[in-house]
């Protein structure tokens, strides 16, 4: 829009003369989207679009918007699968013993909603890991424990 508002007409009026203008010239011919509905506009009204839209852009996960008694229920539900990656038995007692205390909490916490989820049995869930773990390599024999190192070449040269 080079050319200004002339005086005595009004804004409508002159916006739609200058999109006729426009239109008469060709410039709105060969536009790539033509033709094709504009996506934001043909969606029904959705009162939470810049909640959506803003977790679909940051590319973050859904389960963060959960309650936490939610969270705990679907974590309880992974415990096996977590427990798997752990090589040490305290870092599993740790964690269930975490696990267990953080669902007693939110148990006595009475806001939002009641999601029953009990504690974790530790000790069934050690036995199961243990059973899934390899059993650990045996010692050595005393013999080949007492065998002295074998020289080195230096040593053996200048002994």
């Amino acid at each position: 829009m080079t050319e200004r508002k002339p005086p005595g007409m009004s804004t409508q009026d002159w916006v739609r003369a200058q999109v006729q203008q426009a239109a008469n010239a060709g410039e709105f011919d060969n536009l790539s989207l033509a033709g094709k509905p504009l996506t934001k506009l043909a969606a029904p009204h959705d009162p939470d679009w810049w909640v959506k839209d803003f977790i679909r852009r940051e590319q973050i996960e859904a389960d963060a918007l959960l309650p936490p008694a939610v969270l705990l229920r679907k974590e309880k539900q992974k415990v096996q699968e977590t427990v798997a990656r752990m090589r040490r038995e305290s870092e599993v007692r740790d964690y269930l013993a975490d696990l267990n205390k953080r669902i007693l909490v939110s148990i006595r916490d009475t806001t939002g909603p009641v999601v029953p989820a009990g504690t974790v049995d530790e000790e069934a869930v050690l036995a199961q890991w243990r059973a899934e773990r390899p059993e650990p390599a045996r010692p050595q024999s005393v013999a080949e424990a007492e065998r002295p190192a074998k020289k080195s070449f230096w040593q053996r040269l200048f002994s």
